[in-house]
Parts: C-alpha cells; sequence; structure tokens
C-alpha cells in the first residue's frame, strides 16, 4: 500500500525539529533538537540566539529525520514547515529549508499554522476521536479555547488577554529564582507541596477568556509579605489555581457545545497536575479525554505533518512565494 510520506519542519521558537510522517498519522521518525540549555543562562528565549542555533541544527535534524524513517529524500511526497505563528527569525529558518528542499526535490511545499499543528498532535496517537471537540490549547505564548466542529473548522471560544499560562509559569518561577524553564520545575515543587494559599482564580465563572497576569502578581506580593513560606507550598497553591481555571472553563465549554471530548495540546499540556484535572473532569462528565504523550505536547515537527496532509489534502500546496509570519491567526 501506498504511504503518502511528509517531511516536516518546526522551528518557531526555541526547538528544532524534524518528522517523517506517514497518511498524517503514522510517525515513521521525530527528531527534536532542543535549546534549552542555550537559553537557560539568560531565563528565557533570546530570538537571536535561538535563530542562530536553528541554522546550525536544521541540516543534521532533517536528515537524522530522513534516516530514522529508513526513507531517502525521493520518497517524500510532500514538505512542510510552520510559518507561524512565531519569532520570525527562528521561522525563517524552516520556512527557508523546507521551501528550498522543495524546489530541488521538485516536491509539493505547505506551510503550517503552528496552532493548527498543535490541534493535530491530538490526532496522532488518536486518529479516530471523534468530532465536534474542544480543545485546550496551552503554552508559553498561547492559552485558548478552542471548538473543532470538523476537521480544518474551527471556533475561537476564548484566548488569554494578557499572560499565557506558561508565561505565567516561567514568571513565577523567575521571581522566586527557580531558573528556566519554569513550568517543570514548578510542577515537580508541587508534588511535595501543600495548596494551603488561596490565590486568587482570574476570569473563573465569566466567559471562556484567561487573564494571569493577576495571578502572578498575587504571587509577587504574597512572597514578599510572608518570605518564610515554603517554595513548595507556593508552587502546589499557585498551579493548583491555574490548573482550576483552565479545567473549569474548558469543562464548562465542552458541555456547553455538546463535544463529544475534550483534548489538551500545547507545552503547559505536559503538566502531571494539568493532565490529571482533565482525565478526572471529563470522568466526572462523561466526556471523552484525551491527553497526547508529553513528546506531542512540546513543539515537534510530527504534528506539523499531521496538520500538512490535512491541509494539504483540502487546499492543495502552498506557493514558494508563503512567507513566515510571526502574528499568523488561527483559521477560523
Amino acid at each position: 500500500m501506498t504511504q503518502n510520506l511528509v517531511l516536516a519542519i518546526e522551528t518557531s521558537c526555541d526547538e528544532t525539529a524534524a518528522a517523517v510522517v506517514a497518511d498524517g498519522k503514522n510517525v515513521l521518525s521525530s527528531v527534536v533538537s532542543s535549546q534549552v540549555d542555550i537559553h537557560a543562562r539568560y531565563g528565557g528565549v533570546v530570538p537571536e540566539v535561538a535563530s542562530r542555533a536553528h541554522v546550525d541544527l536544521i541540516a543534521p535534524v532533517i536528515a537524522q529525520a530522513l534516516v530514522e524513517a529508513g526513507i531517502e529524500h525521493s520518497d517524500v511526497d510532500l514538505v512542510a514547515a510552520t510559518r507561524g505563528p512565531g519569532l520570525i527569525g527562528s521561522l525563517l529558518v524552516g520556512v527557508s529549508a523546507a521551501k528550498s528542499l522543495a524546489l530541488v526535490w521538485k516536491k509539493p511545499f505547505i506551510g503550517v499554522n503552528h496552532l493548527e499543528a498543535h490541534l493535530y498532535s491530538c490526532f496522532l496517537e488518536e486518529p479516530d476521536l471523534e468530532l465536534p471537540l474542544v480543545v485546550l490549547l496551552v503554552s508559553g505564548g498561547h492559552t485558548m479555547l478552542i471548538a473543532m466542529d470538523d476537521h480544518l473548522s474551527y471556533k475561537i471560544l476564548g484566548q488569554t488577554l494578557d499572560d499565557a499560562a506558561g508565561e505565567a509559569y516561567d514568571k513565577v518561577a523567575r521571581y522566586l529564582g527557580l531558573g528556566y524553564p519554569g513550568g517543570p520545575i514548578i510542577d515537580q515543587l508541587a508534588v511535595s507541596g501543600k495548596p494551603e494559599i488561596e490565590f486568587p482564580r482570574p476570569m473563573l465563572h465569566e466567559g471562556y477568556n484567561f487573564s494571569f497576569s493577576g495571578l502572578k502578581t498575587s504571587v509577587i506580593n504574597y512572597v514578599r509579605k510572608n518570605p518564610e513560606t515554603p517554595i513548595e507550598d507556593i508552587a502546589t497553591s499557585f498551579q493548583e489555581a491555574v490548573v482550576d481555571v483552565l479545567v473549569t472553563k474548558a469543562k464548562k465549554a465542552a458541555i456547553e457545545i455538546n463535544a463529544k471530548g475534550l483534548c489538551i495540546g500545547g507545552g503547559v499540556a505536559a503538566n502531571s497536575r494539568l493532565r490529571e484535572a482533565v482525565l478526572d473532569a471529563c470522568l466526572q462528565e462523561g466526556l471523552h479525554s484525551f491527553v497526547p504523550s508529553r513528546s506531542y505536547c512540546t513543539d515537534n515537527a510530527a504534528m506539523v505533518a499531521a496538520a500538512a496532509w490535512r491541509r494539504y489534502s483540502q487546499d492543495g500546496p502552498s506557493s514558494l512565494y508563503t512567507g513566515a509570519d510571526p502574528n499568523l491567526r488561527l483559521p477560523e
């Protein structure tokens, strides 16, 4: 049986990734080269440093993806890359590499929306998920509730008005002197802490939009006034507040639109407390839940390939004049 092979590239932020996926769902290889150690010394991602690292890493990462998939470049049917949103310098590296390969290999090219790719990470592991779905997309740059009525058909129900959830994690961790990235560190500390501090739940019962800037400020003010409080308790209480808001709104949205299930995606979807809370909420409401493997929560190229094949099947290839767009929005 002939397989439709997609070589996809992801360079929207600080992960250089390439993957080969067959028929939009069968992952033959997924290679991710992280820049976390490079940026940790700065306490966050430095755009210029990220783009230079992508230039150095992109060729060997693509080569490794092809080798691990056991294919030659002549076997590739489609070349894809994330074209936005993200850091413009980083995006340009991936888009330029993909268009160059498509031109030289005489293969079609398609530019992929990074947010759409995160939505399709769920279908890599469970391709027969029933629609409609509500997807909670949470990362360092985005916090969104999305109704997915059909494939490639979306409606944004709500999104962050200020700090994204992952951004709030990083800022709180930075203030506490925990290092970067803050999310995994706070998640780890929260395991041994007690949720005894009543931090606010911003906009908990006010529609589907999110706001985490005030919560971040509340944590900072509390620590200033109570410096003796164990850092584990602060981490746990902060995390409980964030997760409570995310899950309460996601569950309400799923019920309201009569969704078949609730999925999560994005880097914060790797958070252990969020994963547990989503599963519990869906069990209580009789909803099908899907929590992707952690490797498919963080930025990767396999999800880009899945979205690319779906988009290509419907709309055909992108023009080679297609550029990177750091402010690209999810099509509604």
